[in-house]
């Protein structure tokens, strides 16, 4: 089963466990066992527009920015593994964590090059 747009952790577990109590209240042998979080998804606005040309072109081991095909800037962080959508309003999503405190991390590692990359 997969739970999405759950605001925390918690609140995905919970859900998780009342879907498991509706099927076996229709008369499955369902059991709540193994959850696992997958993927863990935030966004952010950080108030500033970014220059992407700039960003794609000093990170282009990091960077996919196809402003035809996608208006962000689609950035591959190694460590952690976290990929987040860049767009010039500076508007921010981060994808791919497996636990929270990755989320935080990418981000406070992404803020100073986004700061260097401020259109002004």
């Amino acid at each position: 089963m997969v739970v999405t747009g759950a605001k925390s952790e918690d609140d995905s577990k919970l859900a998780s466990r009342k879907y498991a109590r509706i099927i076996q209240k229709l008369g499955f042998n369902a059991k709540f066992t193994d959850f696992k979080i997958q993927n863990i998804v935030g966004s952010c606005d950080i108030k500033f527009p970014i220059r992407l040309e700039g960003l794609a072109s000093r990170h282009h081991n990091f960077s996919s920015y196809e402003p035809e095909l996608f208006p962000g800037l689609i950035y591959r962080m190694i460590k952690p593994k976290i990929v987040l959508l860049i767009f010039v309003s500076g508007k921010i999503v981060l994808t791919g964590a497996k636990v929270r405190e990755e989320i935080y991390t990418a981000f406070e590692m992404i803020y100073p090059v986004l700061q260097d990359f401020r259109k002004v």
